[in-house]
């Protein structure tokens, strides 16, 4: 019988033909990367904000990124599937049960296993993991919880669950400042598209869409 971590009060693991899923008995999220498959075809990735934020001109492939605030690893799989090697932290145990699932069943499908042998998972947290990594990445991709100033309707019923579990990130300058000490070459911060600057700092290069941007902090080599 598999072990999970204490959930909070009204939430439940449960498995699912689907993989493993959180649930409030209505609204429920899993990891599921088949559902990106159609973002995954060569064509479509070469025009992901986040690919074209982590790419290095010059570089040769692949190169190594720390996603330190992985979540449910949607943007980790794009960067896999673009070439790159990627390192998840994901400091919530429910969200880091779930992504390993995800990654398990990634694994024995042909359409995703080569993506899923790039991407690593480590359950804990990234800021003290940052400053004693075995290895200078090449970028690092930060994408903290924004923290809600309304109690807005228009949070995403998907995020909803996620809410619940991880709080809000308050500490972006020590998040920013643990990137830093890891020494790569950029810092690919994702932010909503009207969102401050992360810790205030003004990026070297922005990659903006429709909802969301990805601001760039970009350091010799």
């Amino acid at each position: 019988m598999n072990e999970y971590p204490t959930l909070p009060e009204g939430l439940f693991l449960r498995e699912t033909a689907h993989g493993l899923v959180l649930t409030d008995g209505n609204l429920e999220i899993g990891g599921d990367f088949s559902k990106n498959l159609r973002r995954l075809r060569q064509s479509n990735l070469e025009r992901e904000l986040i690919v074209r934020a982590c790419r290095i001109r010059g570089a040769e492939m692949p190169l190594t990124v720390v996603d330190a605030t992985a979540g449910l690893g949607e943007d980790s799989l794009l960067l896999a599937a673009a070439g790159f090697k990627v390192r998840m932290y994901e400091y919530d145990p429910v969200l880091a049960v779930l992504l390993a699932d995800a990654l398990r069943r990634a694994a024995d499908d042909p359409a995703l296993a080569e993506a899923a042998g790039r991407m690593e998972l480590c359950p804990e947290d990234s800021i003290p993991a940052m400053r004693k990594l075995p290895f200078r990445p090449d970028v690092v991709l930060l994408d903290p919880m924004f923290p809600e100033r309304t109690k807005s309707a228009q949070v995403k019923k998907k995020f909803q669950l996620i809410h619940s579990l991880e709080k809000p990130c308050t500490d972006e300058r020590e998040l920013l400042d643990a990137a830093k000490a890891a020494g790569p070459q950029r810092i690919v911060i994702k932010r909503p598209i009207k969102g401050p600057l992360l810790g205030g700092v003004k990026p070297d290069a922005v990659y903006a869409g429709k909802a969301v941007r990805y601001d760039v902090l970009i350091f010799p080599a």
